[in-house]
């Protein structure tokens, strides 16, 4: 009888091969909720909103004319997703950033992404852009990513991620996915 099972299992591996690529993707909501199992994140926060006219940065944090803002943005309306995980165990923020981002980039397409400095001043975007104080870390350990999907006609979303160390046990990992129910508005 073990034969029969083996039957069942090779024909249902070969049946989810033959799907379409969209169809194997894990969506990006799943991706998120996946970092909630692992086992070596602890979430600290959670929350969920309608936003309207949401800034999203696609482009590094600075001051201008004594105000500080993105150098590009876009400007969204639809519900948002926000996660904050704190990396324990010795784990690397930056590492469980990329792996997230490697999962992402099957459905989605990287809309923007700055590591370290080139990202601006880390305590603007632990307080001014996420409102999370813990976010605040060391300004060459932090990275941002923004994600979107890669087919439009699927639905319009942005999944912004952003790790943030202090110290090696004080490692970070913010998540944010918006579901657009409006058009970007871009801005300069």
């Amino acid at each position: 009888m073990p034969h029969k099972n083996t039957f069942a299992i090779v024909a249902t591996l070969v049946f989810l091969l033959g799907l379409s690529p969209q169809l194997r993707a894990q969506t990006a909501a799943g991706i998120l909720a996946e970092l909630d199992q692992f086992p070596h994140t602890q979430r600290i926060s959670f929350s969920e909103s309608d936003v309207v006219d949401y800034e999203i940065g696609l482009g590094a944090i600075q001051k201008r004319s004594g105000v500080w803002g993105f150098k590009r943005s876009e400007r969204l309306s639809g519900h948002r997703v926000r996660y904050t995980w704190q990396i324990v165990d010795g784990y690397d923020a930056e590492r469980v950033l990329e792996n997230v981002g490697s999962k992402l980039s099957t459905s989605s397409e990287l809309l923007f992404s700055c590591e370290s400095r080139g990202c601006g001043q880390g305590s603007q975007w632990a307080n001014q852009v996420f409102g999370e104080r813990l976010l605040y870390g060391r300004d060459e350990y932090q990275n941002y990513r923004v994600y979107g999907p890669k087919d439009p006609g699927a639905g319009d979303y942005r999944v912004l991620l952003f790790s943030a160390a202090r110290l090696a046990d004080r490692q970070y990992l913010h998540a944010e996915l918006v579901t657009v129910s409006e058009p970007a508005t871009p801005e300069e």
